[in-house]
């Protein structure tokens, strides 16, 4: 399939327009940010659903919503994340493991292999999934005792954003996630 460039309604910024995640440079902050597929923005409005399911208790609901939007978009950073927080929510490290870190594989497999974009801030929106799978994949992989994979996970996302906005050296040196750094979902 061959992408198409077009240029991004930010003033600047350049991305390309594929069925898979991708990255842009924010020139006029010179930050990046992901570019989700337009399979997954297309969804947004099913992702507030599937939010509000959760907030209402309705778990199993929400689960068979969020396998459904990932049957018709793979890529779809924050359903796999949502589904990593309903099993680290019930306590299947495992599970929430899987989740978490093909939502994480899924973003560090589109980052170039050197030169890696810095900084890829978590304050910008499209970024946040990303960085809040791999917190939840640092606290599955501490609850199944692979520290070093734990410590390899967070030292990529501080590179990509040292500032640590989710305490995630907290998280490292305590061997447990911060009370105050519990993954929450975004509203």
């Amino acid at each position: 399939m061959t992408s198409k460039r077009r240029r991004a309604p930010e003033g600047g910024a350049s991305d390309r327009v594929t069925d898979r995640i991708a990255l842009r440079h924010l020139r006029a902050e010179n930050v990046f940010e992901l570019v989700h597929p337009p399979c997954a923005r297309a969804r947004a409005d099913d992702i507030e659903e599937v939010r509000k399911m959760l907030d209402a208790g309705e778990i199993d609901i929400a689960e068979d919503e969020l396998r459904w939007l990932l049957a018709g978009c793979g890529e779809f950073v924050e359903a796999h994340r949502l589904l990593g927080e309903i099993a680290m929510s019930e306590g299947d490290a495992a599970l929430a493991r899987g989740h978490f870190g093909y939502a994480f594989q899924i973003v560090t497999t589109a980052l170039p292999k050197q030169g890696l974009p810095r900084p890829l801030p978590y304050c910008r929106k499209a970024n946040r999934p990303f960085f809040e799978a791999g917190k939840g994949l640092v606290w599955a992989l501490q609850q199944l005792g692979d520290t070093n994979l734990a410590a390899e996970t967070v030292q990529q996302l501080l590179r990509l954003d040292p500032s640590d906005p989710l305490e995630l050296r907290k998280m490292l040196d305590s061997g447990r996630p911060t009370a105050e750094g519990k993954n929450e979902r975004q509203k």
